[in-house]
């Protein structure tokens, strides 16, 4: 079984959310997705100040493999988008839930009760396999 914080709430797109404790929110994809994706080559984030919707594709990674929408797991606005990922895209796949988050919301944490935890999120990949 993958590596998965048990701080995170999860989607059942792969995509993980971690609590700012300031009404910000961090978005990366999980390393199972990381993992089945394979070495990534580009990440197209989405633009600051860009209005998400939940369950809305706003960033894409592309590996050696395929392309791969990542969908906001919460409506709220994008407020950062990782810097160095344009330049170093395998970021993603050396540290999934650290430097190699994709994207930072303004969004309501409340919401965050709506996700799954590690406990759930495991479930989804043990149902996948």
């Amino acid at each position: 079984m993958s590596n998965l914080p048990e701080e995170l709430r999860y989607t059942k797109s792969h995509e993980w959310v971690k609590d700012n404790g300031d009404g910000t929110l961090t978005v990366g994809i999980t390393d199972h997705a990381q993992d089945a994706l394979g070495d990534l080559v580009y990440v197209e984030l989405p633009e600051v100040g860009r209005q998400v919707g939940a369950g809305e594709a706003c960033a894409v990674v592309e590996s050696v493999k395929a392309a791969s929408d990542i969908y906001s797991p919460l409506a709220g606005e994008v407020i950062e988008a990782n810097p160095g990922l344009a330049e170093a895209p395998e970021t993603v796949n050396q540290a999934p839930y650290g430097e190699g988050w994709l994207f930072k919301l303004r969004a309501d944490a409340a919401a965050l009760g709506a996700l799954l935890d590690a406990d759930g999120y495991a479930k989804t990949l043990e149902e996948d396999a």
